[in-house]
């Protein structure tokens, strides 16, 4: 089934088109003060934390990152160390797509305007954007919104920028805590929910599953 013709399809980025290799830096920059058995734990504990870290008013990604591990370490009794943390923070531009991003956006990249919005920082993302292969009408950061997702701020500074309502876009993220719930508390009717394996489907908030972006093309009738 797939949905009306969208002025714009709009993504998450890191995760849902970007690899989001968070985890495995974390693992990485502790892999000699974190024990092995304990490991999982401490990267689920980062997860959390940066959720946390975003609920409030913004400031610049490098503190979300900073206080996640921060505060993860005490957490587990781990020294901190804030060059460990700008490590983490300055692995984001080098991290590439998922391999089907760039085939499954190059079926669609020519016929539908295609749109980010990124909890980044502007001095990062353009990097991971170049990296998808596919040309992007518009690049939203966290930085210009001045919010961070899953907050609605973010949502809303989009659309006024493309001029256009929430019946207006397909909303694609495989992250329903940051992006696919508030799309539907906005009343986003069209999502599409990229299945990564790292959360659980959730139907209630009524969105379309793909197994990877190769499958947009067919949602909106291309």
């Amino acid at each position: 089934m797939s949905f009306k013709t969208p002025k714009f399809i709009t993504f998450d980025c890191y995760g849902t088109l970007t690899n989001f290799e968070m985890g495995p830096a974390a693992r990485k920059q502790y892999a000699n003060l974190v024990p092995a058995d304990k490991m999982d734990g401490f990267v689920e504990s980062f997860r959390g934390f940066r959720l946390d870290e975003v609920l409030g008013a913004w400031k610049p990604y490098s503190e979300v990152v900073h206080n996640s591990i921060e505060r993860t370490c005490k957490v587990w009794n781990v020294k901190f160390d804030a060059a460990d943390a700008r490590a983490i923070y300055e692995s984001v531009p080098t991290w590439g797509p998922h391999p089907d991003v760039p085939a499954g956006l190059a079926k669609i990249a020519h016929e539908i305007p295609l749109v980010i919005l990124s909890n980044a920082d502007n001095s990062q993302i353009q990097s991971n954007v170049d990296k998808l292969g596919a040309p992007f009408h518009k690049v939203f950061t966290a930085e210009m919104a001045n919010s961070y997702k899953p907050r609605r701020q973010g949502f809303e500074y989009m659309l006024d920028q493309l001029g256009c309502g929430p019946e207006d876009i397909m909303h694609c993220s495989s992250s329903f805590r940051y992006d696919l719930m508030t799309a539907y508390d906005m009343g986003i009717k069209n999502k599409a929910w990229i299945n990564r394996g790292h959360e659980p489907a959730c139907p209630f908030y009524e969105y379309r599953e793909i197994k990877d972006a190769g499958g947009l093309a067919g949602l909106v009738g291309l």
